[in-house]
């Protein structure tokens, strides 16, 4: 016989808006609601600030920054972005492309930033903006109703809370909570992917205005980026198939990350230099991931908490604050128009799932030789250049005319791989043996 579900335990805390998670994401959100006078309350586990990987931003942040007023505190704390550098090991050139040719000539650049310092001025910003801001609170089990939700919270100091909300926005990021609460948290079936990644003082960087921009270096297990700070310090990466890392054995993880930057030539120039910040390097398994669902009757998932596939068109921020903008709307009419609750549930999963499906297409390709040209010796035919910089400006909620470019990029991408069908295949062949299924936790 089945067990009953568990009673919600009496209320100690209550709000209108429940917001798990201060990242981007939910500190968005929570400004946003805040302004229009929602009790809302952030719990957010860590303090800040607090590590986070995923430095890079896009363009289309910035009208984000703009409708938050945090451009100038960004601007402050940022490396400009002016565009991408992408360095194969089949190619003797290097191709650069920048966001100012794009379709839309009015975001040409993006920011490289510390996330302990980005995602504490979006933190600050939404307590000054009127939203209860609260440190040090690990939400650890939600209970729903008919009429909203119950959080089970353990502070720092092993003190329990119980909050009562009306309505639950789950912006944990890849801690997943209601995904993994409900089981609902698949990894995505065709992709998978692992990392390894420190910072380094003294890196060789590109010069003058190139100095901010991100690196993208393909090498044989996957790809690297490469992405300098303001500070002096440079953000170093190893995206790779997860295999890879199993091989890695008894070698400690420096070592490991250090033999793997010796595989990539250009790359180990730029860093023979260099000095491994706290000697601290950072590995996180098989993070290829989407929940089946995304919107319920009383709760909604942001961001990370809800898909995150690839970081190679450092998409991540961009897309999660997106959906704190989409949701806003689904929470207000929740709370005040239940009649149009329906509807906007199905306005908000669209939108969250375009952006992340727009982004795969290129993501699922960028190790494939094919698509690898394309970045290696773009061309301009029918605009497909200018479509495709906007894409990795991120300007795809917009009107900019992107997607007829962007379909005949695509017809061309499959072309090209028709006509030369032994390397298709060859390619296509080992992506199946990347993608295997190989379990790689956390090291």
């Amino acid at each position: 016989m089945s067990q009953p579900p568990a009673r919600a335990p009496e209320a100690t805390h209550h709000c209108e808006v429940l917001i798990v998670g201060g990242g981007p994401a939910g500190a968005t959100l929570a400004t946003l609601l805040a302004r229009r006078g929602r009790d809302v309350a952030m719990l957010e586990r860590e303090h800040h600030p607090r590590f986070h990987i995923g430095e890079s931003l896009l363009p289309a942040n910035g009208p984000l920054f703009d409708a938050l007023g945090v451009r100038a505190q960004v601007e402050a704390i940022g490396m400009p972005k002016w565009g991408v550098e992408f360095v194969s090991p089949q190619h003797t050139h290097r191709s650069h492309l920048e966001f100012g040719d794009a379709m839309d000539k009015s975001m040409p650049y993006a920011w490289q930033v510390r996330r302990s310092e980005f995602d504490e001025i979006l933190f600050r910003h939404a307590a000054a903006s009127g939203a209860r801001a609260l440190e040090g609170h690990r939400v650890e089990r939600v209970h729903f109703d008919t009429e909203g939700a119950t959080a089970e919270v353990r502070l720092d100091d092993g003190a329990r809370q119980v909050w009562r909300c009306r309505y639950l926005v789950d912006a944990s990021g890849r801690d997943t909570l209601l995904a993994s609460q409900f089981r609902t948290k698949t990894r995505h079936p065709k992709h998978a992917s692992a990392a390894v990644f420190g910072h380094f003082r003294g890196a060789r960087r590109l010069e003058g205005r190139q100095e901010g921009n991100i690196t993208i270096l393909w090498f044989q297990h996957g790809w690297f980026w490469f992405i300098p700070l303001a500070d002096g310090v440079t953000s170093v990466g190893a995206v790779c198939w997860p295999y890879y890392l199993k091989t890695r054995q008894q070698r400690s993880l420096e070592q490991f990350f250090r033999d793997t930057i010796a595989m990539c030539p250009e790359l180990a120039d730029r860093l023979k230099n260099a000095e491994l910040v706290d000697g601290q390097v950072h590995a996180t398994g098989n993070y290829s991931y989407t929940a089946n669902a995304c919107t319920g009757e009383r709760w909604a998932l942001l961001g990370d908490a809800y898909a995150f596939i690839d970081p190679v068109f450092s998409s991540g921020v961009f897309l999660a604050m997106q959906s704190a903008f989409a949701a806003e709307p689904l929470v207000e009419a929740t709370l005040d128009r239940p009649a149009e609750a329906a509807a906007a549930r199905r306005a908000y999963e669209r939108r969250v799932a375009f952006g992340p499906r727009e982004f795969s297409w290129f993501i699922f390709r960028v190790t494939n030789p094919t698509l690898r040209e394309f970045f290696m010796y773009p061309r301009n035919i029918f605009r497909v250049k200018e479509a495709l910089l906007s894409m990795l400006a991120g300007d795809i909620y917009g009107r900019t005319p992107i997607w007829g470019p962007l379909r005949l990029l695509k017809g061309l991408y499959w072309m090209v791989s028709l006509g030369n069908l032994g390397r298709t295949w060859r390619a296509w062949r080992q992506r199946q043996l990347n993608i295997r299924d190989v379990e790689v936790g956390p090291t």
